[in-house]
């Protein structure tokens, strides 16, 4: 079996394989085991004193040990604490991630698919005011409960299930309420998509061999643009979305989803933005750290067993099915050109041969746009 690839630009901003099946997250609430790679880079880490106040704000018993747990962000360092209890994983907001105000709507976001008994590792709160997050001079905690899972199988089957799970997280959050406003850019029509272009374009201005591929991925991206605006896009109702669906963002045991992460970019938009970039997530289809290998196509069968999965929850629209490769053709630039526009690479791998790769992926979607759509509708 080919393996599959999350293209996330949370790959970029951790520095995790992107070549591999989930290895690609940018949260950590909870999860399998770390990778070596991640652990080798230099982390954040608590300090002693700190987790000492830290964990008096908490009741949950007699700690029995405390182990580092270096997944996700290098900024936002985590800590798997078991006590008598059970086991719990604490982590200090990364600076940038802690806007007590953005953090309150990730929680009330969580706590409303919990109460619905959705797949998510619960927040533990404060002891004295059960508050879901803890704000000291030293920064803003969570303490989570830790669920045991793998990255995900690769299979029909997990696949399935992912697309039902964020059909099911769509389904539970039509009536959320919020007094906090939720942003609600994302990949699609994005300014800074083209500006992004222009960045690398200056970044690698000695090199002309890249000019005619940053052009095809603009105009590209304003062909994918321009077709989905045609089927009425900005008229469709809009819900709170993951805004961040890939398989590093989710936890497994067999091929059953057991958590879902990272609730930090969730939004207002229409739907069909995380049903698009999970089909491509799902299926996009890699390989080792040459990228110059890596096939064009995706898999298929993935992506309709996505797709079939969702439906078996919330039917799709003709309309919302009509827009998916050109939403994933828009997806796939914008994750490539943000961290590669910000770094000069994609994690660990080298823009110019990621952009390559990038070009001839959206070719072959360009290609079989038709056939993706029927598929779908299938």
């Amino acid at each position: 079996m080919q393996s599959s690839t999350s293209i996330s630009s949370s790959a970029a901003t951790t520095g995790d394989s992107v070549a591999g099946s989930a290895g690609v997250s940018g949260g950590g609430s909870a999860g399998s085991a770390p990778s070596a790679a991640s652990a080798e880079r230099v982390r954040e880490r608590f300090s002693a004193e700190e987790l000492a106040v830290v964990l008096s704000h908490f009741d949950i018993g007699i700690i029995e040990s405390v182990t580092e747990y270096p997944r996700g962000s290098r900024k936002a360092p985590k800590l798997l604490i078991t006590s008598q209890q059970g086991q719990f994983l604490l982590k200090r907001r990364a600076r940038g991630k802690d806007d007590p105000f953005k953090v309150a709507f990730a929680h009330a976001l969580q706590l409303h698919l919990a109460q619905r008994q959705f797949p998510l590792p619960h927040l533990i709160g404060t002891r004295r005011e059960n508050n879901s997050m803890l704000q000291l001079p030293s920064g803003v905690y969570e303490l989570f409960e830790y669920i045991a899972g793998q990255p995900y199988p690769q299979t029909l089957e997990s696949t399935f299930d992912s697309g039902r799970v964020l059909a099911l997280y769509h389904k539970l959050l039509l009536d959320f309420q919020s007094q906090w406003t939720p942003p609600s850019g994302s990949y699609h029509a994005a300014p800074a998509v083209d500006q992004g272009l222009r960045t690398i374009q200056q970044q690698m201005r000695n090199n002309a061999q890249i000019n005619p591929v940053l052009e095809f991925l603009h105009q590209s991206y304003s062909h994918a643009v321009d077709q989905v605006e045609t089927q009425g896009l900005r008229q469709w109702p809009r819900q709170i979305v993951h805004a961040d669906w890939h398989a590093g963002n989710m936890l497994f045991r067999g091929n059953h989803v057991v958590a879902v992460i990272d609730y930090d970019a969730a939004r207002l938009l229409p739907r069909v933005l995380d049903i698009a970039n999970g089909a491509l997530q799902f299926s996009i289809v890699g390989g080792n750290e040459d990228v110059g290998k890596w096939p064009e196509y995706i898999d298929e069968s993935r992506f309709k067993r996505f797709l079939r999965g969702y439906d078996g929850v919330m039917l799709l629209s003709q309309a919302e099915v009509r827009t998916l490769p050109w939403l994933m053709i828009e997806a796939l630039i914008a994750e490539a050109v943000f961290p590669i526009a910000a770094t000069g690479n994609f994690g660990r791998l080298a823009g110019q041969a990621f952009l390559l790769m990038v070009q001839r992926k959206v070719h072959w979607l360009q290609r079989t746009s038709d056939h993706l759509i029927e598929l779908a509708e299938g």
